[in-house]
């Protein structure tokens, strides 16, 4: 048990014997009359949100989930199917994908985060690679300052294309290098 003036964001937390991660953390007080801390936090079962306020002397159980490597294998409405190097399925509900969604691809490597037995997420590398399959060709006049356009990116599932911000001179059929955690254009990979 760590008391709350120990936890941190990312940490994962049992409240009312449910898991939750905590997202943010605002503190607020004094040493004289003591802090609390104002945590935002996610169920990872269900993903629904919970914010509430703790003494920074209450303890909680702090978890560490289990993760292995697997790859997307396919999608069987709702549920997204990923495989492990014995074969193994793991199937993972479409509302604990979160923005994993955008970035599947088949035989894609991630992390399948499991809870009790049960994966519940999967984490995906910090850095990967996608090709645009669309995006409009830059003006030709229009590259002075930091100017950004949409580009579309490949995706296993048509209907999660989704886009992002890249600068003009990236090009339909590129393949660019995206921050999966920020969701930010880094580079055009160059063969």
């Amino acid at each position: 048990m760590k008391p709350a003036k120990e936890i941190r964001v990312g940490n994962i937390i049992m409240v009312d014997a449910k898991p939750f991660i905590v997202l943010r953390s605002d503190v607020n007080g004094s040493s004289r009359t003591g802090f609390t801390y104002k945590w935002k936090m996610k169920n990872l079962l269900t993903n629904a949100p919970l914010e509430n306020v703790f003494r920074g002397d209450d303890k909680f159980d702090v978890v560490v989930l289990d993760k292995k490597p697997v790859t997307y294998s396919y999608f069987a409405d709702p549920l997204y199917v990923f495989m492990d190097e014995e074969y193994n399925q793991y199937e993972i509900e479409e509302e604990n994908m979160g923005e994993a969604i955008n970035y599947l691809k088949d035989g894609m490597e991630c992390e399948a985060v499991f809870y009790d037995g049960k994966a519940i997420s999967v984490e995906l590398p910090i850095t990967i690679a996608r090709q645009v399959i669309y995006t409009e060709p830059a003006v030709k006049g229009n590259t002075s300052g930091n100017v950004l356009k949409e580009a579309k990116l490949e995706n296993a599932i048509e209907s999660k294309q989704f886009t992002i911000q890249v600068p003009l001179f990236v090009n339909q059929d590129d393949v660019i290098e995206i921050d999966t955690r920020t969701n930010e254009y880094k580079k055009v990979v160059r063969n």
